[in-house]
């Protein structure tokens, strides 16, 4: 199997309702953080403003649920409402039709059609699924991603919890297909616990056997790395010399740990504040343009609302940003899909079966036939 980006069709701005459609509509803020009334809201779609007759600007850097700001020198930027200062411009239109100014697209990206019939079984993604074609698929993309994307992947604890999932998920960083990450303090506390102790939350993360005071272990963890400042450092010196964490800082692959409520420690390089931890994230969300999310459904969520369907290249090409959400829940790996997204697949399984899985299939690609 080959993998080749489906192809961009843009809007027909010379047909005749396009052609003659009025110029976008903006407004001054008056108040920082407030809209002015009839704001326009953004999607994940690829969105044109009508800025001059004949000149429709493509949205880049988008995400949904923001508005659009104006800048002197005319440039587009897609913010949150909480950074609307006074005197802002923005676009004003609730008509997504270009009777506003502004066009919204959902045909860009035709994806062959699955459904051949009206009628059909499984149509759903459920628990019995098969899901062969997706692992092939998703390895295909990887390969590509590796050499001209940037594949952020979305983690959940359970992954540290598996010895065989934090293996073959060191060895994704380190074969290059791991250009960012995303998570909470769980994740990088238990591998920091297995990397230490060989436990997580107290338990072998082999034999799954609970080990004496192991409900220790996990604020062991964190109360060390908090003595030493920083993971960097337990890396540095020599404390810290497997794991997840540990191939992310040996790679120089840039993450963010964002904090919560429920946060015991945190380790020093969460990010305490969710605006501050939001702004982060969206900084490497920007730059994917293919997400992989593993068993955690706020940061799914998160991330996905973050992510608009597609990405604007340097050359200005437009391609899709894939989006993967692997749970052993039905309801948490279609979350995704129900919010509209053009390219959200569901894989419904454990995720150390999945890491395993995926792995061990691109180590079989990269060695080829007959391997």
């Amino acid at each position: 199997m080959s993998f080749s980006l489906p192809t961009y069709h843009p809007p027909d701005f010379t047909t005749a309702k396009l052609a003659a459609a009025p110029l976008t509509r903006f407004a001054r803020v008056q108040r920082d953080g407030v809209a002015p009334p009839d704001y326009h809201a953004t999607s994940i779609f690829p969105e044109y403003l009508h800025l001059a007759p004949g000149d429709w600007r493509l949205l880049t850097d988008s995400r949904m649920d923001c508005v659009v700001r104006r800048g002197e020198k005319g440039a587009l930027e897609v913010v949150e409402f909480r950074r609307l200062r006074c005197g802002d411009r923005v676009a004003l239109g609730r008509h997504e039709d270009g009777s506003d100014g502004i066009y919204v697209h959902t045909s860009g990206f035709r994806f062959a059609e699955q459904r051949p019939e009206k009628f059909a079984f499984r149509t759903l993604t459920t628990r019995e699924s098969s899901f062969s074609f997706d692992y092939d698929e998703l390895s295909t993309l990887l390969e590509h991603e590796r050499e001209a994307g940037f594949v952020l992947w979305v983690l959940g604890p359970a992954l540290a919890f598996d010895r065989d999932a934090r293996a073959a998920f060191v060895r994704l960083v380190r074969n290059g297909y791991v250009q960012g990450l995303l998570a909470g303090n769980a994740l990088p506390t238990h591998d920091l616990e297995a990397a230490l102790y060989g436990t997580a939350l107290g338990r072998e993360i082999y034999r799954k056997r609970p080990v004496a005071g192991g409900h220790y272990k996990h604020l062991d963890a964190l109360n060390t790395l908090r003595e030493l400042g920083s993971i960097e450092a337990a890396v540095k010196r020599g404390l810290v010399g497997e794991g997840i964490v540990h191939a992310l800082v040996e790679k120089e692959i840039p993450y963010v740990f964002a904090g919560s409520i429920r946060d015991d420690g945190p380790l020093p390089e969460v990010v305490a504040d969710a605006y501050a931890a939001q702004d982060t994230m969206r900084a490497l969300a920007r730059r994917a343009t293919t997400v992989i999310c593993l068993a955690t459904q706020l940061h799914t969520i998160a991330t996905g609302n973050m992510a608009p369907s597609y990405k604007v290249l340097a050359d200005g090409a437009v391609r899709p940003v894939f989006f993967y959400s692997v749970d052993m829940s039905e309801f948490a790996a279609q979350k995704l899909i129900n919010r509209g997204s053009l390219t959200t697949r569901a894989i419904l399984t454990n995720v150390q079966d999945f890491v395993v899985t995926l792995e061990r299939g691109l180590k079989a690609r990269d060695q080829g036939p007959g391997s």
